[in-house]
């Protein structure tokens, strides 16, 4: 299970708040390059997929990948589950990690530290997102190609096609689940990029510490919010939507 982890990064370029969000540009590379190469930095990880869709707005994407020879699958726009499914049986992934596109400050360390969990929990599915502890941007879920291809083949409702891993956590009595807990509880902190008030915010991190340290971490961007308290203002209103909407 451990030998071929691969992070599969979920990219359209539709968005009904924010069209167009993961090729817009921070520090002169576009939202997707960001998290592609932040995960690059992860020790455990195999290698990193883009599923993007089939859809003639997505070709953006396609030609992204081509210019930065990164691999990638086109599927279904609405059908999320069956883009990763087909993504992962082409890439022979034994052990994947959903990253979304929209997370420019991932933490490859977080993502380490989550595979090493999962990997001696020995459980199916672990996330740091089922009680959350991290701030949301850092969000990662973990779990085989069987536990994929099973949800695959019985996940019928469009909100569990939709976004991806519903069936598995709706259904503990299947499956064996764990959450990945954070020491401290930073769950107010929105950097993630689902409004403009989103990237005006991630834009400020970019600015302040891209230059100084590419790969910069949580305890950076911490550590920034508490020189500059009033940071979380920008866009603390911004509600995130649910699962369906």
């Amino acid at each position: 299970m451990a030998n071929n982890i691969k992070v599969i990064i979920q990219a359209r370029t539709g968005s009904t708040r924010f069209p167009g969000k993961v090729l817009k540009e921070l520090c002169g590379k576009p939202i997707l390059w960001h998290v592609w190469n932040r995960i690059c930095y992860s020790k455990k990880v195999d290698d990193i997929i883009i599923a993007t869709t089939i859809l003639p707005e997505d070709d953006s994407i396609q030609a992204f990948c081509e210019e930065y020879n990164i691999p990638f699958y086109r599927g279904s726009s609405d059908d999320v589950l069956s883009r990763y499914y087909e993504a992962a049986k082409k890439y022979n992934a034994d052990t994947i990690i959903r990253v979304t596109a929209d997370c420019p400050v991932i933490d490859p360390t977080v993502i380490d530290h989550l595979i090493y969990s999962y990997l001696s929990e020995k459980v199916d599915y672990m996330s740091n997102g089922m009680v959350r502890t991290f701030p949301r941007g850092l969000d990662a879920e973990i779990f085989s190609f069987e536990i994929l291809e099973h949800v695959f083949n019985k996940a019928k409702h469009d909100y569990e096609r939709e976004h991806v891993t519903p069936y598995i956590y709706r259904h503990p009595e299947l499956f064996s689940l764990k959450n990945f807990l954070n020491t401290d509880d930073l769950s107010f902190h929105r950097w993630t990029v689902d409004t403009e008030e989103d990237f005006a915010l991630i834009k400020f991190i970019y600015d302040a510490l891209y230059h100084k340290k590419e790969i910069f971490l949580l305890e950076d961007i911490l550590k920034l919010f508490a020189e500059n308290p009033d940071l979380i203002k920008i866009n603390q209103h911004v509600e995130q939507k649910k699962l369906g909407e």
